[in-house]
């Protein structure tokens, strides 16, 4: 008996650890929450993911280095979306680059989540192993197909086409799996097919198994996956840091699609110093073709957001009683015609220096 209740104690002793563990990393129990307020020469907290809708993140931060020698935030990278919720929630991040049906979700459920500017536009695609004999949406008749989860907008970009092609969610098997894990898994055909932002749509295609089915670009104009959004708290007290803060996305953005110098350049800085990939990945899903993820015309357009409100609640992630006015703040978006691109000249054949 003496023995059981050692290893009873034991036992409690390491869950009690392994828990707390857990929620001193990923879910940040122990981490500073949101005030709303930012201290004079403190930087704030962003929480972004390595793919393509998320570069204005990085790119900014070191643009800011460059010019002003230093950053007023500072770039958190995560490694999935479950852990860069669950730091929003936290209060760690009350920025953060986030899935648009996520911050419509939990804008339902009460979260004081804003959403004040896009990401990105299109940035994503469906994948199949280049020896397949998938060439259209009805080829996907009882195959399996990968998505990131079931907040994504690719999700979502699978029920519309489905819809289009005059097929149901029962004519396909769909799984959800961590983008990163999405190239091997079409590499060894335990998938038929993928989808998830770039790069890793790029990689399969870079590695020579993987065959463009669709770009977003060609099958929904414009699509939107990810959104800059922020907690309503940090509007409330810091709304200047917010507008500055929007306003350097933008200009970012015009900055990598004022020319493509500018985009390799971003392909490596980011690959080095945020997102540890090999430039040449970052390079080949900018670059193949310029227009494969755009970063102008981030403006918050509610006929967009509707489209995947009514995809969303079709696909039971979202209810009825969702307002576009309730989880954006248009205020803080520019004027995209009065936008300039950021006044950096670029790495002009030079090393790329560290982030600081």
């Amino acid at each position: 008996m003496k023995l059981i209740g050692t290893t009873f104690v034991c036992g409690l002793l390491w869950l009690g650890l392994i828990t707390t563990m857990h929620g001193s990393l990923n879910l940040k129990w122990f981490a500073p929450k949101v005030t709303g307020k930012v201290g004079e020469g403190d930087k704030f907290r962003i929480g972004f993911l390595p793919v393509t809708c998320h570069l204005t993140c990085p790119v900014t931060d070191f643009i800011n280095q460059q010019i002003e020698g230093q950053s007023s935030f500072e770039p958190v990278r995560f490694s999935g979306w479950p852990e860069l919720k669950e730091a929003f929630l936290s209060g760690y991040t009350p920025a953060t680059f986030i899935l648009a049906p996520m911050a419509m979700a939990l804008r339902e459920q009460g979260v004081p989540i804003k959403v004040v500017y896009l990401g990105h536009r299109d940035g994503s695609a469906v994948m199949v192993h280049k020896d397949s004999k998938i060439y259209r949406m009805e080829d996907l008749r009882g195959k399996r197909i990968a998505v990131p989860n079931r907040y994504s907008n690719q999700r979502l970009l699978v029920f519309r086409a489905l819809k289009q092609a005059n097929m149901t969610i029962k004519d396909i098997e769909m799984v959800e799996m961590p983008p990163p894990d999405m190239p091997a898994a079409l590499y060894s055909k335990a998938v038929d097919a993928i989808s998830s932002g770039e790069p890793f749509m790029g990689q399969t295609e870079l590695d020579g198994y993987g065959r463009v089915l669709w770009l977003t670009k060609d099958v929904w104009p414009n699509f939107i996956s990810c959104v800059l959004a922020v907690h309503e708290d940090f509007i409330k007290n810091e709304r200047p840091t917010v507008q500055r803060l929007v306003d350097g996305i933008a200009s970012s953005g015009k900055w990598l699609d004022h020319t493509m110098d500018n985009r390799m350049d971003a392909a490596k800085f980011v690959a080095k110093n945020y997102y540890n990939q090999h430039p040449r990945l970052l390079e080949f899903v900018l670059s193949k073709p310029p227009d494969r993820v755009k970063y102008t015309n981030l403006a918050l357009r509610k006929a967009d957001f509707e489209e995947i409100e009514e995809l969303a609640i079709e696909a039971g992630v979202i209810q009825k009683d969702v307002v576009f006015e309730d989880y954006t703040d248009a205020s803080f978006v520019p004027d995209d015609a009065l936008v300039k691109p950021a006044a950096y000249e670029g790495l002009k054949g030079g090393e790329v220096p560290p982030r600081k």
